[in-house]
């Protein structure tokens, strides 16, 4: 603890020691690339929401809003019209406009390593038809194509950083956000100051904004009730308690879009040639040893929902049909002698290295012990773990997604073949077909009808083993004004203002 303030107290950012004008904001793990299309991490995502505008956001409602866009409209399934915010400025003083758009929105698609491109993968091609307006044409009807613009891609990036940085643009990245980039510590902090040319700059109100990587949820709270920091964007349920009695403090629950689950390895490499690997029969053993109400209750006060789907509760598109399965060690056991294999079954867990993670893990150690498991345990900085995950090298993996307003974004790039994110390489054509259909279809409960039937299919496979849905739990200083929660769990700066 005491070397993690001590590094606060190196950036002077201490109680008392900084600008009345900076705006310190925890993080639980250290971002990856901050490049929109490379990146694949919720914090990450913090960052970026501070760094790059997007051309549509959502609101508390999940409604899709006008941001760098003024609107849109379909001229038919397939052509999709974006008209664009006059006057908007990149961080290097060159002017965004529809050329910009179209350069950001090929770049998403065709750079190698793009982790955009299965979101924007139904582009044949994009026209500037003015300075202020983009034409999208897609290859076939997309309904979640205007929820992908929310994100990673809906942000446009300046196109002489792109064309100098290629793909090191990360290390020099230029937006049109609020902040612009000023350096990066390696799981330290990322420093951003204030954009003057920025479109909407009344409603900024800080001059830097630091993020500080701090692993450890006691690390947090501890700088948090020290007034080393600002903002914490997530307690752990334990210490949502200990915020609330802080009158100094202020703790802000909301509903979330994501899941945490069991990322399985089913093909992907030589560490899943295992019986936990090859045979879906031993995955769901696992599945039916844990207790997942007796888990959340352990290491999360109960506060998190079990669930079986990547659909949070608050969707609709929540499939009541399939709820979270119930502890079952006498159909464990059969499952696993009717795979034939040998007990105990050694499977190894990845977590990362934080104490919830690692509570986590050991919760479902012993209780997969009582049905014939071994797990070794495998904590891994945050990092690490993921790189761990997409070479392979991982049996299983603890991993949460923070979740989009769509259900593709939460299902496709994780059960798709090729999926950027389907980390164990799971294929299943029939899957594949379904989500492709899914895309297609405009009308709601049509769309929920093809999912039932992909998480019938996925709940058989368990490509990933979902135990909760989540909510966005952030801690701050009382005197921060103007916060709104929204279901992503970004936290916006516009509005957002401290209290002297």
């Amino acid at each position: 603890m005491y070397r993690l303030l001590a590094a606060a107290l190196s950036l002077g950012l201490a109680a008392g020691t900084a600008s009345a004008t900076d705006l310190r904001i925890a993080l639980r793990d250290d971002p990856d690339a901050l490049d929109p299309t490379l990146a694949t991490t919720y914090t990450g995502r913090q960052v970026f929401a501070a760094m790059c505008d997007k051309l549509f956001d959502i609101d508390q409602h999940l409604h899709i809003v006008p941001q760098l866009a003024t609107g849109y409209e379909w001229s038919d399934p397939k052509t999709l019209l974006i008209h664009l915010r006059q006057d908007v400025k990149f961080q290097d003083g060159t002017t965004m406009d529809a050329n910009a758009v179209k350069l950001s929105l090929e770049r998403h698609l065709t750079l190698e390593g793009s982790f955009r491109r299965p979101e924007v993968s139904q582009m044949d091609h994009v026209d500037v038809v003015d300075p202020l307006t983009v034409r999208v044409v897609l290859k076939s009807p997309s309904s979640p194509f205007v929820a992908q613009l929310t994100d990673r891609a809906g942000m446009i990036l300046a196109p002489q950083a792109i064309t100098k940085e290629g793909k090191d643009f990360a290390n020099h990245p230029v937006c049109n956000g609020p902040f612009t980039y000023v350096e990066r510590v390696p799981q330290d902090h990322i420093t951003l100051a204030k954009f003057p040319g920025y479109w909407n700059a009344a409603a900024i109100h800080f001059d830097r904004v630091i993020y500080l990587t701090m692993p450890d949820s006691s690390v947090r709270l501890a700088n948090l009730k020290a007034g080393a920091l600002d903002m914490v964007e997530y307690i752990v349920p334990t210490d949502a308690k200990a915020v609330q009695a802080d009158p100094k403090l202020k703790l802000v629950v909301s509903d979330a879009l994501g899941y945490h689950g069991l990322t399985n390895n089913v093909t992907n490499g030589p560490a899943a040639n295992t019986p936990y690997g090859k045979d879906p029969r031993v995955r769901k053993a696992f599945e039916l040893s844990i207790d997942r109400k007796a888990l959340l209750n352990v290491v999360y006060n109960g506060l998190f929902p079990a669930a079986a789907q990547a659909i949070p509760p608050a969707s609709p598109y929540y499939d009541e049909a399939l709820p979270p399965p119930d502890r079952d060690i006498a159909k464990a056991k059969a499952l696993l002698k009717e795979a034939g294999v040998t007990l105990p079954v050694t499977v190894t867990l990845t977590v990362v290295n934080s104490p919830d993670a690692i509570q986590t893990g050991e919760v479902i150690q012993s209780m997969a012990a009582e049905a014939g498991f071994d797990v070794k345990i495998r904590a891994m900085e945050a990092r690490a773990a993921l790189n761990a995950s997409f070479q392979g090298d991982f049996q299983t993996v603890l991993q949460y997604w923070s979740g989009r307003i769509d259900p593709d974004g939460n299902m496709y790039i994780f059960l798709h073949t090729g999926g950027p994110l389907n980390e164990g390489h799971y294929s299943n054509p029939t899957i594949d077909s379904l989500l492709d259909q899914a895309r297609q279809v405009s009308d709601a409960a049509a769309r929920k009808a093809i999912y039932a039937k992909v998480w019938n299919i996925a709940e058989q496979d368990l490509p990933i083993t979902y135990l909760w849905s989540w909510k966005n739990i952030a801690g701050m200083s009382a005197k921060i004004q103007g916060f709104e929660p929204m279901p992503d769990g970004l936290i916006r700066l516009q509005g957002l203002s401290m209290k002297q």
